[in-house]
């Protein structure tokens, strides 16, 4: 009993960490958001959605065909319209020409609005929100002719995790992506352990981390260029989670552990990984002082973009236009620059601009009492149970693990307090 006493004190302790940090960023969020920006649209019909996320787009006049694709995930307690503002990648888009795919979570799946990146049915590849981001980059290619080699995903926090979990899952779709104050792929396959990683980082071996993204895929090359973005001050997603994303990327890519070069941009230092060819394909920046957040420069040159806020953080430095610079997408401005306030709402709105459409009768039905059952106490629930088989010696790999495990998660399931990998 004293590994179960063990287990329940250090979630207990990550929980009630963890919800101090969402009721003071839920605080903030709810100080700064006006509405979702009307230039968004909201797009319903994008495939069968497993994961029951929401899809919304910004393509600018300026856009042709053969242009290239950017899709951007949020944080928690963010929307996708909130962290497009912010992080300034609607400018960046009018600037260089670039469509826009947003992602946004919604709070059935998981209360804080994070995307579930530390869920088996949600990280990998055809199943769960994974698949669902899939199918809206395919939309997206079918329906405005986006050119299949110049598809990027970034992400902050959750979002940065999650993306993690498309490079790894779908490496083929993506030429590139961007983890911003995230996790590497499978640091995590439960709560407990989600906790454990973002405020200890257990490390592990280069070639570890590198086969946890070839076991994700059939995929065997070429992989997509990365680039890692970390505060050296955030206490919610710690720094060492940024070493080893670069352990896991600088293995798959066959590189050395040891950066090609380093230099200093806007201030700040930048470690670079070039492959043979002397191409950069994975590069770090710290941001020393910088809490957990995007790092933006707000203003009006070609590299500032975006708005302070919440979790969006002006230390001088556009992350969004250094990524967008890395992918090859800022070479030259195609437009007259765009101010982010052109985004902005001018005063409250009371309702979304785009409005959801009823969902197909049962395609997503769910009664009163499923909506008002939380997901997360669940896992919380599973990953104590799996941390006592494991104490008891009775892990997964084990047959009676594995039958109690079957037992205890049917019976969360038709309690409908587990959240059940959909049918594809």
């Amino acid at each position: 009993m004293a590994s179960l006493r063990d287990t329940l004190g250090s979630l207990r302790m990550h929980r009630l960490r963890w919800e101090k940090l969402m009721q003071a960023r839920a605080k903030m969020n709810a100080a700064a958001e006006t509405g979702h920006p009307s230039h968004l649209r909201e797009i319903i019909d994008f495939g069968t959605n497993p994961g029951e996320l929401r899809m919304f787009t910004h393509v600018p006049p300026n856009v042709s065909a053969g242009c290239g694709l950017v899709v951007v995930l949020h944080g928690c307690q963010q929307t996708a319209a909130g962290y497009d503002l912010g992080a300034g990648w609607s400018t960046l888009a009018h600037r260089y020409g670039f469509a826009l795919l947003l992602a946004e979570q919604q709070p059935a799946n998981n209360p804080n609005r994070c995307f579930n990146w530390f869920l088996p049915g949600d990280m990998e590849r055809g199943q769960g929100e994974a698949l669902s981001i899939r199918q809206m980059v395919a939309r997206m290619v079918s329906e405005h002719a986006v050119d299949p080699a110049r598809i990027f995903i970034t992400g902050l926090s959750a979002g940065g995790a999650m993306t993690a979990v498309m490079l790894a899952t779908y490496p083929e779709v993506f030429a590139g992506g961007a983890i911003v104050g995230g996790l590497p792929y499978r640091a995590a396959t439960c709560v407990q352990t989600a906790f454990e990683t973002m405020f200890q980082c257990p490390p592990r071996p280069g070639p570890e981390w590198g086969d946890q993204v070839r076991r994700a895929s059939p995929h065997r090359g070429p992989w997509p260029r990365l680039s890692v973005w970390h505060g050296g001050s955030d206490t919610t997603v710690i720094p060492p989670n940024a070493r080893e994303i670069c352990k896991q990327w600088t293995d798959v890519h066959g590189l050395s552990a040891t950066p090609t070069f380093t230099e200093t941009v806007d201030g700040y230092p930048r470690e670079v990984w070039c492959n043979a060819a002397g191409e950069d394909v994975i590069e770090s920046y710290t941001i020393p002082s910088m809490a957990h957040g995007t790092p933006i420069a707000v203003g009006k040159g070609d590299n500032q973009c975006g708005m302070a806020g919440a979790f969006l953080l002006d230390v001088g430095i556009s992350s969004s236009y250094h990524i967008a610079k890395f992918w090859g997408l800022a070479v030259r401005p195609q437009a007259a620059a765009v101010s982010d306030e052109t985004f902005a709402p001018a005063a409250p709105a009371r309702s979304p601009v785009a409005v959801r459409q009823p969902a197909p009768a049962g395609a997503f039905a769910r009664s009163a009492a499923a909506d008002a059952r939380q997901p997360i106490p669940s896992i919380q629930i599973n990953a104590i149970i799996a941390n006592a088989l494991n104490a008891a010696g009775l892990t997964a790999e084990t047959r009676a693990g594995r039958q109690i495990n079957t037992v205890i998660s049917n019976a969360l399931k038709a309690a409908g307090l587990l959240k059940a990998t959909p049918e594809r």
